[in-house]
Order: C-alpha cells, then structure tokens, then sequence
C-alpha cells in the first residue's frame, strides 16, 4: 500500500505544470555562523535543498538531525548532511569554514591559517559545484573572497564576499537607535573592509532623504563618531562575551541569498573584485554592489568627499598588503 501511494505520488509531482528546478545551496562548515545561516535560510523558506558540509562527522549529522526534527513546523524542504560529491549541482555554496577567531585576535590575523585550509577546499568546489555561486563568509572575508577566486578561477561576479553587508546593519541600527527611529528607515554604508580598516560614508547618510550631516559640521561629527567606533568594534565585544558572532551575519547572508535568487537586483554592500571603482584595482572589498541571479552584475559609482576616498584607498592598500605577503 505505501509503495502504491509513493509510486503515485511521484508520478503526480512529475506531471505537475509548474514544475522548476529546485533551488539547492550548500553551506560549507556547521560552527556556529554557518548554522545561523542554515537555520536563518530553513525557517525563511530560502532553498527547496540544504546541504550541510563539514569534517567534523559527528557534528555535522546531530546538527542535521536538529534540523530535521524542525521540518514538521516548515514548509517542505530537503534537509542533508554530506560531502561536496554529494552536492548534486547546487545553485549557490556558502563558505563559513575556517579557523576560529579568538578573543582580541583580528579578522586578518585569521588569514594564513585560513588560506591553508582553502588551498584544498576551493578546488573541490569547482570540481564538485561547477555552476554555482560562491558566497564566502570566512573571515577576513575579503582576503578569503581574493583567495577563493584566484584559487578558483571562476568569473568575479560568481565569487563574492558577505563583505559589509553586516557592518552597514550595524551601522543604520545604531544610528537609528540614537535618533529613535526605525533601523528601516535609515539609509546608510559602511564601505572598504569588512575589519579595522573600514569606511562609514558619513556624506550619505540620510533619512528620507534628508542628508544626517548637512552642514558636515564637526560638532555633530563628533556626536556621532562614537557610533562608528560601536560599530568597528562590535565584534569584538561580542567575542569577548559570547564567542562568536553568528545571529546577525545568519541573517544578513540569507538577505544576500534572496538577493539572488528572487533576481532582486539590490544594492548591498558585499565584497567583490575591485577593478578600477575609485581607481581601486585587483583587491576585494565592499562597495555598494548590485545582486542577482548572476552574483554581482556592477558596482555602483557612489560619490565620496576627499576625507572618505582618502579612507577607502588606505583601506586597499591595507588589504594589498596582506595579499601579497600570501603564498597562494
């Protein structure tokens, strides 16, 4: 009797008009950001199959196990723990493998230990997920972003960088917290690296359009650049506290995710091949960038005051320098 039904169950859905290609992702590490991501993706119906992958074997099937006793409460979604061979040409794989970042360290201290571990991972990538998106979120991501696609040989707009996608977040809902407002409702961008280095535009600022800083008189500016510092230092004092970030950046990723495949053209700040935006060339960093269902289609031309340009290239030259000492 259930192989009867079964058998006419599948017939059924094979006929059925509306029939699309499943939407099928991969995340690649189960430490705590890569199950905020899988966790933030399941419960907003992001992909019709979540493939988790990780070397720790035990861990990787009693987080799926987790998830799996969830599935009831959700809407159909086909949830695994696996391999990269087993990935079955998946639309887009999400890169929160790596190295631990400990209390005090920086995001680019991380990098050496991370390169060697992405020295072997980004290879099977390519060869086991050849058509998919690739979405890193290791940190320091914008290194590991320039790793990845120099190891991967993939096409820029394919291979991309959570960036400061998380930092801008921080950012509006700090500043929104600050004048009593909707963090919605505040338009803001952190640009340049996603760590010590990184740029608020504070030239662009504005609530319905009305520019924060209009006059750009240094009395506010000094009101507000304590907000700024809030949001460089965030992660570590959330570190420091808990451990690790993970709720936000779940977040943020799965915004990024939709981005691409609802084919949403939206403009976020993620990190992305610089070739020649601020006269800016072969780093990675954020920008405010378009996503859809190609990855990153262009980086838009955002105005910045000499002060703010000045800011972004050091930015650069910071990630430069770390690239070069790279053996890749």
């Amino acid at each position: 009797m259930l192989e009867k039904l079964f058998m006419a169950t599948v017939a059924d859905s094979q006929e059925w008009r509306g029939y699309r290609r499943p939407l099928k992702g991969v995340i690649v590490g189960t430490g705590q950001v890569g199950m905020a991501c899988a966790y933030s993706m399941l419960i907003q119906n992001t992909f019709n199959e979540m493939l988790l992958v990780d070397v720790n074997q035990d861990k990787l099937q009693g987080e799926v196990m987790d998830l799996l006793h969830g599935l009831p409460f959700l809407e159909p979604v086909t949830v695994r723990g696996g391999s990269l061979a087993e990935s079955d040409d998946p639309d887009i794989v999400i890169l929160t493998a790596g190295a631990k970042q400990k209390a005090g360290e920086s995001r680019l201290n991380l990098v050496q230990r991370n390169v060697e571990i992405f020295k072997q991972l980004i290879p099977e990538v390519v060869e086991y997920c050849p058509n998919a998106i690739l979405l890193l979120v290791t940190n320091p991501v914008d290194i590991m972003t320039y790793v990845s696609l120099k190891l991967s040989g993939l096409p820029a707009n394919r291979v991309f960088g959570s960036g400061t996608v998380l930092d801008t977040a921080r950012f509006r809902y700090m500043l929104a917290e600050k004048m009593q407002l909707d963090s919605r409702s505040i338009h803001a961008y952190i640009i340049g690296e996603h760590g010590d280095s990184e740029v608020p535009v504070w030239s662009k600022v504005n609530i319905s359009g009305m520019r924060l800083l209009e006059d750009g008189s240094k009395e506010d500016r000094d009101l507000l650049e304590p907000i700024f510092e809030g949001v460089k230092n965030a992660a570590y004092e959330i570190i420091q506290r808990k451990g690790a970030t993970s709720y936000a950046i779940g977040l943020g990723v799965t915004e990024i995710v939709k981005a691409i495949f609802g084919n949403q053209n939206r403009v976020l700040t993620v990190s992305t091949l610089m070739n020649g935006a601020h006269g800016i060339y072969d780093v990675c960093l954020s920008l405010p960038a378009v996503v859809n269902r190609q990855g990153v289609t262009r980086v838009l031309n955002l105005s910045l005051t000499p002060a703010e340009e000045l800011q972004l290239q050091h930015s650069a030259e910071v990630m430069r320098e770390i690239i070069a000492s790279l053996q890749l």
